[in-house]
């Protein structure tokens, strides 16, 4: 009787076991994240402040991608991604300083020359100045018949080309665009644009500038009486 001898498949010696090593989750939004911030250098060109409110979305992107960028070097034989990690934490960083820098070229330059710049916020009585019945800030009723600079948006008007006088509102969300009385005294200035100098109406933001006039005697009138009306030279 004869026997064979099975021989074993020495093949299956020579084959390499593959490691699956996974992405961590962070890696992917900070690369998001990164791409994201490509909204503060937008914003920038319009608002300062915008941009500066919408940093935290490279600063959040920043942080994201070096933790996991930590947790991928401590951990190699579990996790890949390295380059991913490294991507996110570039464009987080490069356009949080673009945007920075950018906003704060744009705020520093445009002003036009002779102009005071003012704002919204700061034509509101704060609280100690409302107890004491002060309705107009003593800064802003010394800049009246000066000329200033203040962005804002423009309130739809009838025409939505060829403007020559609107109300420029604080911001562009519907209880501005809605009932007048409802918009505070201290949240919109009548513009009066002076010469040939015409707008077309659009939702972005308007940056305008001329001679302001306060008037405090028509809060008593409400407000569909301005307070604040600029003679406007400047618009852009």
């Amino acid at each position: 009787m004869t026997f064979s001898t099975l021989e074993p498949d020495k093949t299956t010696d020579n084959v390499e076991a593959i490691q699956y090593r996974a992405v961590p989750p962070g890696a992917i939004i900070g690369m998001a994240l990164g791409v994201a911030s490509l909204v503060t250098v937008v914003a920038a060109a319009s608002s300062f402040n915008a941009c500066l409110l919408l940093t935290p979305i490279p600063l959040l992107g920043i942080v994201i991608s070096l933790r996991s960028l930590a947790r991928i070097r401590r951990e190699p034989e579990q996790y890949t991604g390295g380059r991913l990690a490294v991507t996110g934490f570039a464009l987080s960083l490069l356009f949080l300083s673009a945007g920075i820098g950018y906003g704060a070229y744009v705020y520093v330059t445009e002003v036009p020359p002779n102009h005071t710049r003012v704002s919204f916020v700061e034509m509101r009585p704060d609280v100690v100045e409302e107890r004491a019945g002060v309705l107009v800030p003593p800064e802003i009723m010394a800049l009246d018949g000066q000329r200033v600079f203040i962005k804002g948006y423009m309130r739809p008007p009838k025409t939505r080309t060829g403007i020559d006088r609107f109300l420029l509102v604080r911001d562009n969300q519907q209880c501005c665009f809605g009932d007048l009385s409802a918009v505070k005294y201290y949240d919109q200035v009548l513009v009066d644009l002076a010469g040939s100098l015409r707008l077309t109406y659009s939702e972005g933001l308007f940056a305008i500038g001329g001679v302001l006039q306060v008037m405090p005697e028509n809060i008593a009138y409400g407000p569909t009486a301005p307070v604040f009306s600029l003679r406007a030279d400047y618009a852009k």
